[in-house]
């Protein structure tokens, strides 16, 4: 109890600036607060604030420390709220990664739709195709596609998402449909930069390959190759989160259809913890419950 009095203390005061502006905000009094502050530093060993008669500054070490402090002060208010009469009730700053062109889409739109079902949470969204680190700049939760490679992070699975060959009407009629991954030399390949190529899986022996493709055109922006593709300029392998409406509404036409590589899987990934913040559980369930409808790729 006094450990939690004394963070209370030490939170309350460096957010107010001042040992009176806490006490206030406690109804205790200033030297109550100053006794708590020095009882935190004496058990930590290190000095949090520097005090003068008119203000107060956080030293490097109680910068870092309040930082952890506001988070786990947070993360015991949602708890308790999480099982107090009136059920389920999300507070606190979430801070959210995810692929750039990916968030644009289906993560931005879904976090003004969580804020507006959650009026006392607010967000940091960071559009980045860059691997962010989690732990070293205060992510709750990153979006990412594909294979996951660090195993000190926990991951949920929230969907799935398929990649095609795909191309307008106009471009098949002109140039022929390709029936088999072979048959992409004879096209115009729109190639998304230094891509190793397209993956494919053979339907008679179920082994998957990445095949070379080349065209007149290449990009590091895989807008652009979309783009490219609804005007007619040649083939795209471009994912259904960002083809899908235009297969739905006939803009595109999906081709090798029977040699699709398998799905990826969509994660939602967090360092590792005790106890989730309430608003990041509340927030991922929220992406799993939509990515895991089939209906929203094809409306998207």
């Amino acid at each position: 109890m006094d450990s939690f009095k004394q963070i209370s203390a030490f939170v309350s005061a460096a957010t107010r600036g001042s040992l009176s502006a806490a006490a206030r905000a406690e109804n205790v009094t200033p030297a109550i607060i100053g006794r708590r502050l020095d009882g935190l530093e004496a058990r930590l060993g290190v000095r949090l604030l520097v005090r003068t008669t008119r203000r107060l500054s956080l030293t490097f070490e109680g910068q870092a420390f309040l930082e952890d402090c506001q988070r786990i002060l947070t993360d015991l208010a949602n708890a308790e709220a999480s099982v107090s009469a009136g059920g389920v009730k999300a507070s606190g700053h979430l801070r959210i990664s995810a692929p750039a062109g990916f968030g644009r889409r289906h993560v931005a739109p879904l976090v003004m739709r969580f804020l507006e079902d959650n009026p006392e949470v607010t967000a940091s969204l960071d559009l980045s195709d860059r691997l962010v680190d989690l732990v070293n700049e205060g992510i709750d939760c990153a979006v990412r596609i594909g294979e996951l490679t660090d195993s000190s992070m926990v991951s949920v699975r929230l969907g799935e998402m398929r990649r095609m060959v795909v191309a307008s009407p106009a471009y098949l009629v002109a140039h022929g449909t390709p029936r088999e991954p072979a048959e992409l030399a004879g096209h115009n390949c729109l190639v998304l930069g230094q891509q190793r190529g397209w993956v494919f899986r053979d339907p008679a022996t179920g082994s998957v390959d990445a095949w070379k493709v080349s065209g007149r055109f290449d990009c590091n922006d895989g807008a652009v190759l979309h783009e490219w593709a609804l005007v007619g300029r040649g083939l795209a392998w471009r994912s259904l989160w960002e083809v899908g409406q235009d297969l739905t509404e006939g803009r595109l036409a999906s081709v090798l259809d029977a040699w699709q590589a398998p799905p990826m899987g969509i994660y939602a990934v967090f360092p590792q913890r005790r106890h989730l913040p309430l608003r990041v559980r509340l927030f991922i369930d929220f992406l799993k419950e939509t990515y895991s409808q089939p209906a929203y790729w094809e409306r998207q």
